[in-house]
């Protein structure tokens, strides 16, 4: 199963946290944005070109630290074609790299839509007689509040190409509790998400003991983190929110099982932005995001033991 592809490397690792790909100009090392406008000028070309190079360089440096990357579709979309061949190409790195890819789209729509969304990120596209995998990404976000018509198509491919996804359940910025707080009969709406995932997960639950329909519940809800882990005990987290959002890794400890199992943790900024927070120039950009991701991993350690 798909998710036990990404606990066994969490569990070399040694290391439950997933590095977020989501780049944006000002994020960019200056040298690598100069070379970028000199070759193609100030253009769409030109960022998605700076834009791949960061997260590769940023890739070849995490490769050995981190389980898994979470590039964000949205900041290569904004670029038009040029930005879509990147990530393409960034996704293909990372798994060159042996890192689980979690494609984060957070995709939800229904019907053929829902399919076609689904074979982009996680399956293929038959051309004339010949299969093509866009993304062949290892899992997405999914958004599941349209219901199982929105989720069932991603299931499937869960069952034929082995895949993950992640649906939105408590989510960690602070107007969720608008619509995810609410009360419907007798369960919180997030509630009525995570029942739905299982319900989905029948016959997807892998030899770790989790399944491979698992949710995305933010590191600043601790005692919804508590509890949910409680209350699921066979439900994968990806926990974001961790660093620049205020979660720390006393709130994330919550997300784990007893062995230390059962979910990884997202940083972003943290890592991609460590260069800057140390004041350098940018062309040691690597070597700080791998320091960054250590002392996270370590941040954590204090807290979770992987068994």
């Amino acid at each position: 199963m798909s998710i036990d592809v990404l606990q066994e490397k969490i569990c070399k690792r040694k290391n439950p946290t997933v590095a977020g790909l989501d780049p944006k100009p000002e994020y960019i090392p200056p040298h690598i944005l100069a070379r970028c406008y000199a070759q193609y000028g100030k253009t769409p070309k030109a960022m998605a070109a700076a834009y791949e190079e960061f997260c590769k360089g940023l890739i070849d440096a995490l490769a050995p630290i981190v389980p898994a990357v979470k590039p964000q579709a949205a900041y290569f979309e904004v670029l038009g074609h040029d930005g879509m061949a990147a990530l393409e190409n960034i996704v293909a790195y990372a798994k060159q790299k042996n890192l689980y890819v979690i494609m984060d789209c957070k995709r939800g729509d229904i019907g053929t839509t829902a399919e076609a969304y689904a074979a982009a990120y996680l399956g293929s596209v038959d051309i004339d007689g010949t299969s093509y995998a866009p993304y062949d990404a290892d899992s997405v976000t999914v958004n599941g509040y349209l219901g199982t018509d929105g989720i069932k198509p991603f299931t499937q491919l869960c069952k034929q190409r082995d895949k993950s996804i992640f649906l939105l359940v408590k989510t960690s910025n602070k107007s969720s509790m608008e619509v995810q707080d609410l009360v419907a009969g007798d369960r919180l709406m997030y509630r009525v998400l995570a029942d739905l995932a299982v319900r989905l997960s029948t016959d997807l639950i892998g030899q770790n003991g989790y399944s491979n329909v698992a949710a995305v519940i933010g590191a600043t809800h601790p005692q919804v983190l508590e509890t949910m882990r409680a209350k699921y005990p066979q439900m994968f987290f990806l926990v974001p929110g961790y660093g620049a959002q205020g979660g720390t890794a006393k709130d994330v400890q919550y997300a784990f099982d007893r062995l230390g199992r059962g979910a990884i943790v997202n940083a972003s900024r943290s890592i991609m932005c460590a260069w800057q927070k140390a004041g350098t120039d940018g062309t040691d950009y690597g070597a700080r995001a791998a320091e960054a991701a250590v002392k996270m991993k370590n941040d954590i350690g204090l807290y979770v033991r992987i068994l």
